[in-house]
């Protein structure tokens, strides 16, 4: 409690703090703004019945900050930039005037910052644009019908694609905003937020009957109710645990590292031994962060939806059996799920991370890895303990992307909560939650200030 009111005791790191808590609360208002042409009473009954695409759409919701399934100005939240941003990031590796702007520095990473802009702008009006048409044109047509009468000309579909496209500008505007004057990773403090304020809504679908707004009486017995889906009290009780469980190991294996050890070269100058110092070099368990859960969840979205077009035009008993695989998300999903994760990682981390050039800066530091030669041998070293921990990394990140999956399954639990309570979005949350302590900590200690950590 002491360490808490430190943190406010301190004029500059209480302003950030409170310049950040102000633009999540703008980012939070504009969440609940729906377009001005969208029939809301319309949406809420479409809602009601939309089954596995309302799923995919919550889910595509977890890694924007916005709700595609609401509507609202901020409906694509910041996943064009995302999307952008690793466009960019990827493409900074293979094609050379890119990767020329990289190595300029701040300056070069500037320019690039600038592009990814322009990207997110044609991003935003295409995704908004085949968002917006499809809930506007007409039921008959195989839209969703929400547009309000009189508005469902082309105007009023590149007016919505415009504020879409603005919410979404303003959004990463704010995210900058937040990285200059407020404390932490505004983007990630974004998404972060936009998870947290579902969970009071994933709680009381758990918890509360939605017909007399009191707590289940099936939550205080074993078992639960008589409908079978009721959830019972040692249901609670798994649920609590996994919670508790899925922190601990997302905090461990988040900090978790391999330590190599590296020596600088000794230099003698006169009577005096300069150099010779012992050193770590700390590679990262999980080296590719949340991004190869992203990259796996997203393809996956194309089956249900490729399969189901095929379904509807040919009527093929094969496509309705894939898109149903796909729709389930049992078995077979989740395998394809686990190889993809494991394809994502090594290959994010192969775009991330070069041994090469690690052994070649090690080389021009005077350092070296005892029992290695600098170089060749040195970089070889390094690739095979990145491939062996990128592995026990790729393990753990597929285990906690098919929890929601089997709690979903195998307890009878509303997708809602397991997505919430165990999987990518706690993932999410838990790892900005430690990135915002580490950047609040290095304020606390740059003013000789005990440390939120430190015991």
């Amino acid at each position: 409690m002491n360490k808490l009111i430190t943190i406010f005791k301190i004029p500059e790191l209480r302003l950030k703090i409170g310049i950040t808590l102000l633009f999540l609360c703008v980012y939070r208002i504009g969440f609940h703004v729906p377009l001005p042409m969208v029939n809301q009473e319309e949406m809420l009954k479409t809602q009601m019945q939309q089954g596995a695409l309302g799923q995919i759409l919550s889910y595509i919701s977890v890694f924007s900050g916005g709700s595609f399934s609401q509507s609202t100005i901020f409906g694509l939240g910041i996943m064009p930039y995302i999307s952008a941003s690793i466009i960019f990031q990827l493409l900074a590796s293979v094609y050379p005037p890119l990767e020329k702007l990289k190595k300029e520095g701040q300056s070069g990473q500037k320019k690039i910052n600038e592009y990814t802009r322009y990207a997110t702008v044609l991003v935003c009006l295409v995704q908004a644009f085949m968002w917006v048409q499809h809930i506007m044109r007409p039921k008959s047509s195989g839209g969703m019908g929400w547009a309000i009468q009189g508005y469902e000309g082309f105007w009023y579909i590149m007016t919505a694609v415009l504020i879409m496209t603005a919410g979404t500008i303003f959004l990463m505007w704010l995210g900058e905003q937040i990285d200059e004057y407020g404390i932490g990773n505004g983007i990630s403090l974004i998404i972060m937020a936009g998870i947290i304020s579902r969970i009071p809504q994933a709680t009381s679908t758990l918890l509360f009957d939605p017909t007399t707004n009191r707590i289940k009486d099936s939550i205080l017995t074993l078992g639960g109710g008589s409908s079978g889906h009721d959830v019972g009290f040692e249901k609670v009780l798994v649920l609590i645990c996994l919670f508790v469980g899925v922190v601990m190991a997302i905090v461990a294996i988040t900090n978790g590292q391999r330590k190599i050890p590296t020596q600088s070269a000794k230099h003698v100058r006169g009577r005096r031994v300069f150099g010779g110092t012992r050193q770590f070099l700390p590679l990262r368990v999980n080296q590719a962060g949340v991004m190869p859960v992203i990259f796996a969840s997203s393809l996956l979205m194309l089956p249900f939806f490729v399969f189901g077009a095929i379904q509807s035009y040919t009527q093929s008993g094969w496509a309705a059996w894939l898109k149903d695989v796909f729709e389930r998300q049992g078995y077979t999903y989740n395998l394809f799920y686990i190889a993809l994760i494991y394809f994502f990682c090594y290959f994010w981390t192969a775009i991330t991370f070069n041994p090469k050039e690690m052994a070649d800066n090690l080389k021009d530091y005077g350092s070296f890895i005892p029992g290695y030669r600098p170089g060749k041998r040195t970089a070889d070293y390094l690739e095979r303990v990145l491939i062996r921990i990128t592995y026990i990394g790729a393990a753990f990140l597929a285990i906690v992307a098919i929890i929601p999956s089997v709690i979903n399954s195998s307890l009878e639990v509303n997708y809602l909560v397991a997505q919430f309570y165990g999987g990518t979005g706690l993932l999410i949350v838990v790892s900005v939650a430690l990135d915002l302590v580490q950047k609040i900590n290095s304020h606390l200690v740059m003013r000789n200030y005990p440390g939120l950590t430190d015991s």
